[in-house]
Parts: structure tokens; C-alpha cells; sequence
């Protein structure tokens, strides 16, 4: 069993219409340690995946499995990142950081929670913004911030739904190498939310294109690069061809037609 397994899960909202089938025999295998991207056409479910994976929601079938345990109620031990960063603006960027080591590890002493802390915002160069207050911050400066909250407690999955979609074209290339950075350091499983195919790639140890609404595994890419690899992969043929298969995928995808939902 992988770190993450999502099981045969189905799954429609309930609307004045009738049911609104959104995931149809989804599939999807995440192994410890590895970083899993997922695309697909907008309005395909994927982030309701992302509540189904935290457990924010139940699935109307199937089954989603965290380290061995069938996932029924919210994990304390995910964390999460989003588009928008979410920070508290009566915290200081350092606290904001250790609030889930408030919440998980209530009996773990200030002083190491402060600790742990200062060296993951070290790690993102926000060494010396730990006093600030968010509105301090640039967009991509409290983005980095936000990231070291969600990996703080060391969780069992780090879900991030478009963490980096309103962002600035460089600063958003800036954060991927960041992520590939924290990665190095402080080795985690993630499931990443996007419709960037590039970001897919440049961080994707496994990409999951998944079909039209309602959802299913369509294809699974393995992504065959250095782990220590640089921006100047993007340009090479080897990318290139990756991109193009991903992005004739999502053409196949929405397109689709499902008869049997």
C-alpha cells in the first residue's frame, strides 16, 4: 500500500437539479516520499479531491487510505496550502508559522516550536521577516511563509490546491525551486492541485491527468528527471515531449463523454 491510495471513489453534489457527479471510479496511488501533480479540465473535481484526501468530506463511494488508515473524518496530520495564503494578520509571520504545532503538538515547548520554525523560514530566505505582519509581506513572501506553516508539523501529506496561481510568472518559478528546496531538506509526500502543466512537470515525481467531469484517472506520467534539477529543464526536448503528451491528454479530456455516470 502507497503512502495515499484513492480507491474506486465516486462522488456527486446534491443540487436543486439532482445529483451533480463530479469523481466516477477515481483512482490514484501516491507512494511515501514522492511528489504526486495533478491536471485535468477545469471543473473536473480536483479540488474536491483535495477535501476528500484531507477529509473534510467522505466520498459517496469507495475508499481514501492515509498511512495505512481509511481516512473518515479531518487529519490533523495534512497540511495544506492554498491559492490564497490564508495568514492570520493579527500574527506575526512566526507565529502564523507555528500555529499547527499549537494545535498538534500542544505539549511541545515554545521555544522549539519557535526553533523549528525560524529554520524553515530560513530555508525560504524570510530569515529576519519572522516579527512582520503579513501585510508586510509581498504576495510571494507570505506564498513562502504559507508553505512552512503547512510542513511545520511534519505531515503525513502535504495537499496544495493552486498554491501558485496568482503569482507573477517569476515569482512563481522562483517558488518552484523553493518547493524543490524544501523538498531536499525536509523530505514529504505531496498531492499538488494545478493547471500549470510546467509546474506539473518541474515538480512532479508523478503527474495525473484526470478526465472530464466526472472524474476519473485518465493517464499517469512518470516524470523521469534529476531530482536536482533547475529551471533549465523546461527547455529541454525531453520536457517538451512530456508537455505535449500532457496537454493532448487534457485535449482527450475534455472532450469526453461519460455514458455510464
Amino acid at each position: 500500500m502507497s503512502l495515499l491510495d484513492i480507491r474506486n471513489v465516486r462522488h456527486a453534489y446534491r443540487t436543486k437539479a439532482g445529483p451533480l457527479p463530479v469523481l466516477h471510479g477515481l483512482d490514484l496511488s501516491v507512494p511515501e516520499g514522492e511528489f504526486c501533480a495533478v491536471v485535468g479540465p477545469s471543473g473536473c473535481g480536483k479540488s474536491t479531491l483535495t477535501r476528500l484526501v484531507a477529509g473534510l468530506m467522505r466520498p459517496d463511494e469507495g475508499e481514501v487510505w492515509l498511512h495505512g488508515s481509511k481516512v473518515t473524518s479531518p487529519r490533523k496530520t495534512v497540511g495544506m496550502a492554498f491559492q490564497n495564503p490564508v495568514l492570520l494578520e493579527w500574527r506575526t509571520i512566526l507565529d502564523n508559522v507555528i500555529l499547527p504545532l499549537e494545535i498538534v503538538a500542544g505539549s511541545m515547548p515554545r521555544r522549539e516550536r519557535v526553533a523549528r520554525a525560524e529554520e524553515l523560514l530560513a530555508m525560504v530566505g524570510l530569515e529576519g521577516f519572522e516579527g512582520k505582519r503579513p501585510s508586510e509581506l509581498s504576495g510571494g513572501m507570505r506564498q513562502r511563509a504559507s508553505l512552512c506553516r503547512a510542513i511545520v508539523h511534519k505531515p503525513d501529506v502535504l495537499i496544495m490546491d493552486e498554491p501558485f496561481g496568482a503569482l507573477d510568472a517569476f515569482t512563481r518559478e522562483d517558488l518552484w525551486q523553493t518547493m524543490r528546496s524544501l523538498r531536499a531538506a525536509e523530505p514529504f509526500t505531496a498531492l499538488l492541485i494545478t493547471h500549470d502543466l510546467r509546474e506539473s512537470v518541474f515538480l512532479g515525481d508523478q503527474v495525473v491527468v484526470l478526465s472530464g467531469r466526472p472524474a476519473r484517472t485518465q493517464h499517469v506520467m512518470r516524470v523521469d528527471l534529476p531530482a536536482d534539477r533547475t529551471l533549465d529543464v523546461l527547455y529541454t526536448p525531453e520536457v517538451g515531449d512530456m508537455l505535449h503528451t500532457l496537454r493532448d491528454e487534457i485535449k482527450i479530456a475534455q472532450g469526453r463523454v461519460v455514458e455510464d455516470a
